[in-house]
């Protein structure tokens, strides 16, 4: 009986399982001695570096198609589990050989004869390889969910972030994470195309390889990676995290809606420079307040002010920039208080900031106690999930939403301990606004007048060639003073009409 010429089979894998297995340099090294020292003659040698834990290898495939057409040929191989590690292609090696394909399997780790008992032990091995395979991945399962529950990070640490191997999850990387929070906050203040930050971003130093400004889809997976709250994302589902947030939930929610703003851009027909446009709607018809240029009889060119009319029929007329700016300066003049005021009341406020300690426990107890009904819903919605009361579709998205709202909890109650917000803080803002208000009713920086108006003033409305808006406290300043102060409402009443010129002892 002739003796069988072989096909030499070596494969390695990147997998972490494969990790102790010889590289295919020292595989093709010992079985081209083992064929030397045996005396057998090799047809061909396949080697590829690729996972056997499913069936789709090329060079694999290739063998036995090679085989297939042979008549009675043999396989070298380092170890059985080299071959296969799946029930196909083992079953595949198996029926080859019982029809006579492959009369002989060589390895220097494992005997193996063609015989029934030979039969049997190599589909022991092919088993043992699957199970070892699949046992493995079960383990790598769970140290994932295991490093999950602990609020690991599982892979490299994200752009902002670098991975400390003590801890076994990632910190804030000291000057990028700075980066990060400069690149969300130029963003949120919705000037920024993904172009534009790609290359503020350059100019900071953040680009690719070959020193060009980040792509666009870069850019976007930056500005969505929810990384940056605290969360890890493991196939679709996100878990809190252990480690420090870079941005606060406020800051990533802004961007996150300026992103959908442009998601689909309109494309505008503003051609020129009016600054009180968007500034005000139609007192008649609610619609939005456009400008334009207009010739005047002497020659001159001027802009105006009117209804676009888009909700349907208005008798509202136009208004020049100028009359309306004098409008919008004689309004802040009448809200402006004087220096005497406004220092009356900054030292009232003062005075509140003493007796505020006692109000701030209870908001903070209150904070507390939110964030613990949001984490009980929590683990009830990840009770009721394990259990099969809820679909993943349903649990997924409610998770997520739970898992936001309590980092926003959390930013709010450290927010509170570090700098101790309160309704006191915009209301002292509010104070020096209408101190600026005095300097702008002066000014002729437009742009500046409409982003003060915006800022303080509510309901701006242009109606019979007439702005009107009223200034009030801060809403926050009204609704916290009422929650924690039986005096509120009278005291914000008081503001309001001594702002207007009418009696008010509050502040003396």
């Amino acid at each position: 009986m002739l003796k069988p010429k072989y096909f030499l089979y070596a494969r390695k894998s990147t997998e972490d399982d494969d990790h102790q297995i010889m590289s295919i340099e020292a595989q093709l090294f010992e079985l081209r001695e083992y064929a030397r020292r045996e005396n057998v003659e090799i047809l061909a040698e396949f080697t590829e570096a690729k996972s056997a834990k499913k069936p789709g290898r090329e060079k694999f495939a290739e063998m036995i198609d090679e085989i297939e057409k042979s008549d009675g040929v043999g396989i070298l191989s380092w170890h059985p589990d080299r071959l296969a590690r799946n029930s196909v292609d083992g079953g595949k090696i198996i029926y080859l050989v019982d029809t006579q394909k492959i009369v002989s399997l060589r390895f220097p780790t494992f005997w193996f004869e063609p015989t029934p008992q030979g039969l049997f032990m190599l589909q022991v091995a092919f088993g043992q390889s699957k199970y070892y395979s699949d046992n493995l991945v079960e383990n790598i399962n769970r140290g994932i969910r295991q490093k999950l529950r602990r609020g690991e990070w599982l892979t490299k640490a994200p752009f902002g972030y670098v991975n400390n191997t003590k801890t076994r999850t990632i910190e804030p990387h000291p000057t990028l994470s700075k980066v990060i929070v400069r690149a969300f906050e130029e963003f949120a203040t919705g000037k920024h195309t993904l172009g534009s930050l790609a290359e503020f971003l350059a100019e900071l130093g953040l680009e690719t390889k070959n020193r060009t400004p980040l792509a666009k889809a870069s850019v976007s997976r930056m500005l969505t990676n929810q990384a940056y709250l605290g969360l890890v994302k493991h196939k679709g589902e996100y878990h809190e995290g252990r480690f420090e947030p870079i941005l606060s939930a406020t800051l990533f929610e802004a961007v996150q809606e300026v992103l959908r703003r442009k998601a689909k851009p309109r494309k505008s027909k503003q051609r020129h420079d009016f600054p009180f446009t968007g500034l005000m709607t139609c007192g008649e018809c609610g619609s939005a307040i456009t400008a334009q240029f207009s010739r005047g009889k002497c020659g001159g060119i001027y802009r105006y002010y009117r209804c676009t009319k888009k909700k349907g029929v208005c008798s509202q007329k136009y208004i020049q920039e100028k009359d309306l700016a004098a409008q919008i300066k004689a309004r802040l003049q009448s809200v402006a208080f004087c220096d005497e005021w406004t220092s009356k009341m900054l030292r009232q406020v003062d005075e509140w900031e003493k007796e505020n300690n006692h109000s701030s426990q209870k908001f903070v107890q209150n904070l507390k106690n939110k964030l613990l009904e949001t984490q009980e819903k929590l683990d009830k919605l990840v009770s009721a999930y394990i259990d099969g009361d809820i679909p993943k579709e349903n649990y997924l998205p409610k998770k997520e939403e739970l898992l936001k709202q309590k980092v926003s909890l959390a930013n709010d109650l450290e927010d509170f301990g570090q700098t101790g917000k309160n309704w006191l803080q915009p209301l002292r803002a509010w104070i020096l606004d209408t101190r600026k208000a005095k300097n702008l009713a002066s000014s002729e920086n437009y742009e500046e007048m409409k982003r003060f108006v915006q800022k303080v003033g509510t309901n701006p409305k242009f109606l019979n060639k007439s702005i009107s808006f009223s200034f009030c406290p801060p809403w926050d300043f009204m609704a916290l003073r009422k929650a924690q102060s039986p005096n509120a409402e009278r005291r914000s009443r008081e503001a309001t009409l001594s702002q207007n010129g009418e009696s008010c002892d509050w502040w003396t």
